[in-house]
């Protein structure tokens, strides 16, 4: 009896173990219609987080948000430059904790799709590459090159190693059920011609062979090699068909938010509404992005809805939202140049990790629409009908009679009452209805049942404690430098971005016969910079900037300068606001002074380009490290009536560093700190960078934003006249019950009496 029991008991655990074997260890592949996970075909929603910038203390949170928001995958990049930042040294710890954050997904049983690249744009600093990268004897990016592939290919098996020693792969049992490798490699392989077509396809045959056990992704990669899918990115995809018929169709991107969509006016139905022509007559897409200096760009949810079930009912079966929550460009991570540090991206989790009203809500109720439709949409292709000149049914059936139609109105303007399957349905212009059981309507999507969320930066309780400021010191600059060089050097050759500043500092002598010390017209000083922000001082004294625009990072500096009979001592300050993240070989372009002309001598001009010219790396403060509390410490700061009286006058002096502490407010609300009473310059909490900071007042054409016909890059702006960015990111895990460190770097001259901790409500 004993004897049985313990065999019948034995055969329990192992036939649980087998079970529970078949639920950890998933089979996924795919065929023409979707992912099979398990052998099952799958409807796929997806949103991009990533993890680095967020905090790890909000992960759980924006992840369970998603989840409950519709999603069954989370996709992120894999940051190649946070990870090895210089070689052979790897970073795998807080906001770059990669498995932590995987891990998270899974504990909250949702999949990953792990976008690996190595290359990532994201507008990111250099698109994710470490920029030790660019200094690799013989290296050439993105490319059939080897010092870069055998770069790479060493990133990518670490990043896969990683992984398998951690078992999250699918195969394993873990979350991660696609990867991608390279990253929207469409428009390099047409310039590259072969040397890109034979890198493409080493890419992908290196990928493979790591045997990861799930399926590869190239997006805007049309001549993805098997067994890689090729993926669509974009601001509407339906007219998208992967390059191979049993692949299935997938879309790595639907943007959410900052990309704008350029098209013609004489866009008709027929380009609408078949791929083929959509595909042809579409210009390029025209991406915008929120950078210093220009307006917010934001997308009705109403026709991001549309975009998607344009997508699902031509057979899509995997869309991902980028981003689905943007989060913050802390410390310098932000590309471009001149994107902000916000990531904001009018996603439907804000960057404070906060739900967005409607679009979170509304599109929780189109992915609850679309899974009541699975079955029938992975079981067959949908059967087209036209129910009218703008207006078609696409009617998709299975095998056990399940149908689910989806019913479209391509007007841009009217209305329409369309007649399937002998009932009436009335359709709003630009949108689509979605019956799961051919019969009743379960969701449109220009049907807004959601209260927009009223979104307000309400003051908090703290009070910042008296301010201290320390001057930094430009009168000894050409003295205390280590490098001099005849003519001006590439800027980032000489800083390898341990900083965002470079000084270049010279001298120029001037004759007592100048007619321009008589009273004449003062001479002119002219400085053509690669980008992107330049600063001028002369004698010591501030003589006035320029900058570029991230359409055009090139611009010429051209002001007045007071010179003296004898040596006059010339400092320019160039700054860098974010590496470039996308084109083709940007490892190549140029940051900072270019050449520098002295107009207006007796002689005409004179040309400083090739003189002596001596460089500094950085800021003083920084070499001191003033944003530590350590090194805050180290240094003698103005203080009391010195700083507080003189405040409104300081306000117009530039290069100044600015230190206070304060006690966190209490509650549990996003904070964020109001910069803008500022000029530019970074900021930092208890030794952490919250970014950059720049209260460029945004140019734009804003007005009222319709959800009504494909996008133009001047539909929906908002924030013309203000700052692009006024509030910054305070993530409260950063924050200490009492005496936070903040101390601020201002490049232009600002009033930090007016820096004020505020919290981000929902109303």
């Amino acid at each position: 009896m004993e004897t049985s029991s313990v065999s019948k008991l034995l055969i329990f655990f192992f036939t649980a173990f087998l079970a529970s074997s078949k639920l950890i260890q998933c089979s996924i592949t795919y065929d023409k219609k979707a992912i099979l996970i398990n052998g099952q075909r799958r409807i796929l929603i997806s949103g991009s987080i990533h993890y680095p910038r967020s905090t790890p203390e909000m992960w759980e949170d924006l992840i369970k948000k998603a989840k409950d928001g519709g999603l069954d995958v989370i996709d992120t990049y894999v940051f190649w430059n946070g990870h090895e930042p210089s070689p052979g040294n790897y970073n795998f710890e807080g906001r770059y904790d990669l498995v932590r954050f995987i891990k998270t997904v899974q504990k909250l049983g949702l999949y990953v799709h792990l976008r690996i690249g190595p290359y990532i744009c994201a507008e990111w600093n250099f698109g994710g590459f470490p920029v030790w990268l660019k200094y690799v004897p013989g290296i050439s990016f993105r490319t059939d090159n080897e010092p870069f592939k055998r770069a790479m290919q060493g990133f990518t098996q670490k990043i896969v190693q990683m992984m398998k020693n951690e078992k999250l792969f699918a195969s394993q049992g873990g979350p991660i059920i696609l990867s991608q490798i390279e990253n929207e490699y469409g428009p390099e392989s047409r310039a590259l011609g072969a040397a890109g077509h034979a890198y493409i396809n080493w890419a992908a045959k290196m990928a493979v062979e790591l045997n990861t056990g799930v399926p590869w992704v190239m997006c805007k990669e049309d001549d993805a090699p098997d067994p890689v899918i090729n993926a669509c990115n974009g601001f509407y995809c339906d007219g998208f068909s992967p390059n191979k018929p049993y692949k299935p169709t997938m879309w790595t991107e639907a943007w959410s938010g900052w990309l704008m969509f350029g098209i013609d006016s004489g866009l008709t139905l027929e380009m609408l509404i078949s791929p083929f022509l959509y595909l042809i007559f579409v210009p390029p897409i025209l991406r915008r992005f929120t950078e210093f200096g220009g307006p917010i760009h934001q997308r009705p949810v109403q026709d991001l809805a549309f975009g998607v079930a344009r997508f699902i009912q031509k057979g899509g079966s995997y869309v991902n939202y980028y981003m689905y929550h943007g989060g913050t460009n802390f410390g310098r991570t932000a590309g471009g140049p001149f994107i902000t540090t916000s990531y904001d991206y009018d996603a439907p989790i804000d960057e404070y990790g906060l739900i967005r009203q409607p679009k979170y809500d509304h599109l929780k109720e189109l992915h609850r629409a679309i899974k009541l439709c699975e079955h029938a949409l992975v079981s067959s292709d949908p059967t087209v009908t036209s129910l009218g000149t703008y207006h078609q049914a696409h009617v998709f059936s299975s095998r056990q009679g399940g149908c689910a139609a989806f019913l479209s109105n391509f007007h841009m303007k009217s209305a329409a009452r369309v007649t399937f399957n002998n009932r009436h349905y009335d359709l709003p212009p630009w949108s689509i209805s979605i019956l799961p059981d051919c019969k009743n309507v379960a969701f449109n999507t220009a049907l807004v049942g959601v209260k927009t969320s009223r979104i307000q930066m309400l003051p908090t309780n703290t009070k910042m404690f008296p301010w201290e400021a320390y001057d930094e010191d430009i009168s000894s600059l050409g003295a205390s430098s280590r490098i001099t060089a005849p003519g001006l050097l590439e800027q980032m050759n000489v800083t390898r971005d341990n900083s965002d500043y470079l000084w270049y500092t010279t001298s120029v002598d001037i004759s007592p016969s100048e007619s321009f010390l008589r009273g004449g017209q003062k001479p002119t000083l002219n400085v053509d910079s690669a980008g992107h922000a330049l600063h001028v001082f002369v004698n010591g004294q501030f003589s006035g900037s320029a900058y570029g625009t991230r359409e055009n990072r090139r611009f010429t500096y051209a002001g007045p300068v007071n010179l003296h009979a004898g040596t006059n001592h010339i400092a320019l300050l160039s700054v860098a606001v974010g590496l470039p993240n996308d084109g083709l070989h940007f490892e190549t372009w140029k940051t900072g002074i270019q050449s520098v002309l002295l107009h207006g001598l007796n002689q005409g001009k004179k040309d400083l380009t090739w003189k002596k010219w001596s460089y500094q790396v950085g800021l003083r403060g920084e070499a001191m490290n003033l944003v530590s509390p350590h090194g805050a410490s180290s240094v003698e700061w103005i203080r009391g009536e010195r700083v507080q009286g003189s405040l409104a006058a300081r306000s117009r002096q530039s290069m100044t560093w600015y230190k206070t502490y304060f006690n966190a407010p209490g509650g549990n609300e996003p904070l964020a700190l109001d910069m803008r009473s500022m000029g530019k310059g970074q900021v930092w909490i208890n030794g952490q960078s919250l970014g950059r900071y720049w209260m460029a007042y945004a140019k734009g054409n804003c007005g009222t934003c319709s959800y009504l016909g494909t996008f133009r890059t001047t539909k929906c702006q908002s924030g013309c006249d203000q700052p692009t960015q006024r509030w910054y990111h305070v993530p409260r895990s950063w924050l200490k019950p009492t005496k936070n460190l903040l101390v601020v770097f201002e490049e232009l001259g600002g009033d930090v009496s007016k820096i004020s901790l505020v919290r981000r409500s929902v109303l």
